[in-house]
C-alpha cells in the first residue's frame, strides 16, 4: 500500500502566484501554448516542440528525444497535451537523461519545475515527493504530478506548462538536469577528485620503489623540501679586513 502524500507548508508565497504580471508591461511573460488555438500544422508542430522543451530543456530538443507515436497520438486527438507530457516524462530518454543521473530530491526539484512550472517550497516537499517516487516509482510520480489539482488548475488537459514565475537570474529549462552535485561527483568533476588524487599518489610510490639505490630521482622531493631561504653568503667589504691580523708573525 502506497504512502499518502506527506503535509507540508509553503515557507514562501512567492512560488503560488498566477501570473508574472501582463504581457505587454513585462518581457519575461511566456508564450502560452494551447491545443485550443491551434488552427494549423504550423502551429501544431510548434506547441509539440513547446512540450520537448518544457520536458527536455531548450538545449536538450534533439532529434533522438522525440516521441514520433506519441506525436502521431496528439495530432490525431488520441491523446490531450497533458497525456503527451506524461509520455513524454515517461520515456527512456526522459529516463537516461533526467531520471537515472540524479538522486530522488533533486529529481523533483526538476520534475516540478518542468511539470509545475515552478521551484519546490522547502526541503519538506522535496522529502514528501521523493517518498512517492520510492513507494510507486518514477511513472506512479508522474501520474501523481500531473493528475494534481495544482496542474489541473494551472494547465488543464489542453495548455503545455510554463514557468510560471521566475525566481532566479535564468530559466528553468536552461538548467542541464544531468550536471547536479552528485552526479559531478560521480563522473569527477568536482573540485576535488579524491581517487583520481590516491590513484596518482600510489603510481608514485611505485615508479619510486622501481629506482635503483643511489638514483637521485629518489631523493628529488627530499631536495625541494629543503629550504635556502637565509643561508645567502655573508656581505664583507675590502676596507673592513684587517689585513695585518692575517699576516702570521715571526718570533
Amino acid at each position: 500500500m502506497a504512502l499518502p502524500l506527506l503535509d507540508y507548508k509553503p515557507t514562501t508565497q512567492n512560488h503560488r502566484v498566477s501570473t508574472f504580471g501582463k504581457a505587454d508591461r513585462n518581457e519575461d511573460a511566456p508564450y502560452i501554448y494551447r491545443i485550443e488555438e491551434v488552427g494549423s500544422s504550423t502551429e501544431m508542430e510548434a506547441l509539440i516542440w513547446a512540450c520537448y522543451r518544457q520536458v527536455f530543456s531548450e538545449h536538450e530538443t534533439l532529434k533522438f528525444n522525440r516521441q514520433i507515436t506519441s506525436e502521431s497520438r496528439l495530432r490525431n486527438g488520441v491523446t490531450t497535451v497533458r497525456g503527451f507530457i506524461a509520455e513524454l516524462a515517461k520515456s527512456s530518454r526522459f529516463y537516461s537523461t533526467v531520471v537515472e543521473v540524479n538522486n530522488n530530491y533533486r529529481l523533483v526539484q526538476i520534475c516540478l519545475k518542468r511539470f509545475l512550472g515552478r521551484d519546490s517550497y522547502n526541503k519538506d516537499e522535496e522529502i514528501a515527493w521523493s517518498i512517492k517516487i520510492a513507494t510507486k516509482g518514477f511513472d506512479g510520480f508522474v501520474d501523481e504530478l500531473l493528475s494534481s489539482e495544482e496542474y489541473t488548475m494551472a494547465f488543464g488537459d489542453y495548455t503545455v506548462p510554463y514557468q510560471r514565475r521566475r525566481m532566479e537570474g535564468r530559466p528553468f529549462n536552461l538548467v542541464t538536469p544531468r550536471y547536479g552535485e552528485d552526479f559531478r561527483a560521480s563522473a569527477g568533476t568536482v573540485k576535488t577528485d579524491w581517487q583520481f588524487v590516491v590513484s596518482n599518489f600510489s603510481a608514485k610510490k611505485f615508479q619510486e620503489r622501481q629506482l635503483a639505490e643511489g638514483d637521485p630521482r629518489r631523493y628529488r622531493d627530499m631536495a625541494a623540501s629543503v629550504s635556502t631561504k637565509g643561508n645567502y653568503a655573508q656581505s664583507v667589504s675590502a676596507s673592513s679586513i684587517d689585513y695585518l691580523n692575517k699576516v702570521p708573525r715571526r718570533r
